[in-house]
């Protein structure tokens, strides 16, 4: 009797088991989420589909990302002209027109190609003279909907006239390509302790103007590297018609905003930058598009379906734009070819996706209050946007494998900081957008008498356990106009008035005390990075709106008046100081790399909290006017620590009640009584691992007769016990 023989018998007695579905990864390390194993498992082979198609279609997900380098205009150096190719569909014809023919719409026709593509060619034989480096242009397009002078969807440089206000496309060929100087940071591994300083180009100036690259370049950097900052997030690089969008309104994907200098320019910044060991990532604008015919995408065939939804649910309300179908494969490749653009043609070191939460679901998160995990794997989800952030990210680490990559989500979609072959998406860091809110909601509805510290602590710690998050007090959303920076929340008009370190202001020690605390503990507690938005760190006095009809086109808000804090006689100073401490304490202690915080005690009675990052012991004293003089905290692990950075401290606008450098060591009951001054936040750090300090006067041992805080600092406790 042959093997085979016997198979058939065997397998009719064997009882038909189920096929047991496969666990992602990211089931394994989030069980929570196992009753929805099998939408993760559909999530994995939607993802997996449409790379193995790629594959088969071109090879690789980074060929497939190229469609800028066929579509669009581009000089062929073989056949000696320009090439302009277009992809248009609907398009019934297509013309180019520009300064070369005295802008003719119908000289110059666009042959069609099979594959729904138009092409024309302009040989340098019948050219050179008239289609030239800096030669305006635009595409006529005759459509269903009539026929419209557009800007071309790959162009990759768009100028405004100064008169008309109208936009045009630019032929754009510096005589060398940009060399790049110096190599980017997370060319040699991923940033440690990310730090990021999120800057808006255009309003970087004090002048009441818009700022350029070079200006950035020039003074900014400097500014930003001296804070200790290690990344730099820009605003507003895709060009946009109207400057009030903040950036938002995006009608040019592949081309750098004009307004604020030429694409050399821009590469100068990031070079720069790089040469500073300063990793530098742009806002990402995939999430939706300006709707303007003039100058963006919104029915350039002459249809609404090209590269958006068609009908209603294309158009986003409450934003008033266009909406991306992310579901056709030519969209994909556009969106995916604008990622591979900015990582090698500028050499940026990746994204903050813009709008996650809108992109994730067809209701765009609209009064959604995301209680349930039904919410995040139901019909409502917008499962082409999930897939296409999914490939982006894959493509954005396949070309630079240490690119930074954060989403812009409030909903807290599960899995959206692990790699997308574990079932997530693929992001690096989700911005912890619960945290500003938080903040801003205590300031606005609740004395900070009646701050709780054990709130506090949950909201600024409850994130995913597997995935980085980016923790941030306030970014430029918190500073718009109509909203208020924390600095304005907590000072007000004062700011105008009470800020010169010669005035005694009692809400102005408040609303200091409150922000140095405010901000030490967001980033040592907050996440696995930090955002800081330009000029709130030293608490910049005023809002931001954009010149627009409503304030008679003023740049006035549209700025930031770094003079203020380089005053020596406004305090200011001192918020910039912390700031600058607080980096620098982060960088020396590996505190966002290392390990998440730990809870030491909560004591709400006096309003204080003790907790541990990493070695370092971080006590927060809120009450409004009691110091505590030998208040004990039982730790693990007796140890002697030292007291390394005060709030209290006189750089940083305080009350010098005690001085840094005093050393603390436990009793026989290995308790540490220290000295807390009240509003303030107090950083230690065991004794074995500091060398010897210059700056320690004294050393303080608890249970002994030596009782040099109190005694040394008890007269200026009144006085700072009087804050309001």
């Amino acid at each position: 009797m042959t093997k085979s023989s016997t198979t058939p018998k065997s397998k009719a007695t064997t009882p038909a088991q189920e096929p047991q579905p496969v666990v992602p990864v990211l089931v394994q390390l989030a069980p929570y989420l196992a009753p929805y194993t099998q939408q993760i498992n559909a999530r994995l082979q939607r993802y997996n589909g449409m790379l193995n198609a790629i594959l088969q279609h071109s090879g690789s997900l980074k060929a497939f990302a190229t469609a800028h380098q066929d579509l669009g205009l581009h000089y062929d150096a073989k056949a000696k002209g320009w090439r302009y190719r277009e992809w248009a569909p609907g398009a019934h014809r297509l013309f180019l027109m520009g300064d070369f023919n005295g802008w003719n719409k119908t000289s110059h026709p666009l042959n069609r190609n099979h594959d729904q593509t138009w092409e024309i060619f302009l040989p340098d034989a019948d050219y050179a003279s008239t289609f030239l480096n800096h030669s305006l242009y635009k595409v006529v397009v005759v459509g269903d909907n009539g026929t419209l002078d557009r800007i071309p969807p790959y162009v990759q440089r768009v100028v405004q006239d100064d008169v008309t206000k109208d936009f045009a496309a630019q032929v754009w060929q510096p005589a060398k390509p940009y060399q790049w100087k110096h190599e980017s940071p997370i060319a040699a591994g991923p940033v440690q302790n990310m730090m990021i300083y999120e800057a808006h180009v255009g309003m970087a100036t004090e002048e009441q103007r818009v700022g350029t690259y070079w200006e950035f370049k020039e003074y900014m950097l400097p500014r930003i590297k001296a804070a200790g900052y290690n990344t730099i997030q820009l605003m507003a690089i895709q060009e946009h018609p109207y400057y009030g969008s903040y950036g938002y309104h995006v009608s040019s994907f592949f081309a750098p905003s004009s307004r604020c200098g030429t694409p050399e320019e821009l590469k100068e910044l990031v070079d720069a930058a790089h040469g500073m060991g300063i990793a530098v990532i742009m806002d990402c604008v995939h999430s939706h598009a300006v709707k303007n015919f003039a100058e963006g995408l919104n029915q350039f065939d002459g249809t609404d379906n090209q590269y958006f939804i068609s009908g209603p649910a294309g158009h986003h309300e409450l934003w008033d734009s266009k909406l991306f179908n992310y579901g056709r494969t030519e969209v994909l490749q556009f969106l995916l070819s604008n990622i591979r653009y900015w990582l090698e043609e500028f050499n940026f070191d990746g994204f903050r996706f813009d709008g996650v939460t809108s992109m994730l679901y067809h209701h765009h998160g609209n009064s959604m209050s995301f209680g349930s995990l039904d919410d995040y794997f139901t019909d409502g989800t917008n499962h082409d946007a999930v897939l296409y952030l999914s490939l982006a990210n894959t493509l954005a680490h396949e070309l630079k494998p240490n690119a930074i990559t954060i989403a812009e989500d409030v909903s807290g979609m599960p899995g959206l900081g692990r790699p997308a072959h574990e079932g997530g998406l693929g992001f690096d860091y989700r911005l912890g957008m619960g945290i500003p809110d938080q903040w801003i909601k205590l300031i606005k509805e609740k004395s900070d008498e009646q701050w709780d510290l054990g709130d506090i602590w949950w909201s600024l710690t409850n994130r995913p356990e597997h995935e980085k998050t980016v923790g941030y007090s306030e970014s430029h959303d918190q500073a718009l106009v109509g909203d208020q920076t924390i600095a304005f929340r907590l000072i007000g008009p004062k700011m105008y008035s009470d800020m010169a370190v010669n005035i005694p202001s009692l809400v102005v020690d408040r609303g200091m005390a409150l922000h140095k605390i405010i901000r030490m503990m967001t980033i040592t507690l907050g996440g696995e990075g930090y955002l800081n938005f330009m000029g709130n760190e030293w608490g910049h006095p005023e809002w931001i709106d954009f010149p627009r009809a409503g304030n008679d086109w003023s740049y006035k808000y549209a700025r930031r008046q770094w003079s203020l804090a380089d005053t020596d006689y406004l305090r200011y100073q001192f918020l910039g100081n912390w700031d600058k401490a607080m980096t620098v304490l982060v960088t020396e202690n590996n505190l966002l790399s290392g390990p998440k915080p730990m809870m030491v005690n909560v004591d709400r009675e006096n309003q204080i909290m003790v907790y541990q990052r990493g070695a370092l012991l971080i006590v927060v004293n809120l009450h409004p006017t009691n110091s505590q003089t030998e208040y004990k905290i039982q730790l693990p692990i007796a140890e002697a620590y030292q007291l390394i950075l005060s709030s209290d401290d006189a750089i940083y606008g305080g009350f010098q009640r005690q001085p840094s450098g005093l050393e603390y060591w436990p009793d026989g009951f290995g308790d540490l009584s220290l000295y807390v001054p009240n509003r303030t936040i107090l950083v230690y750090k065991p004794l074995a691992l500091l060398k010897a300090s210059p700056i320690a006067k004294a050393s303080v041992k608890s249970g002994t007769k030596k009782s040099g805080p109190k005694s040394a600092t008890k007269s200026k406790s009144d006085s700072a016990s009087k804050l309001a």
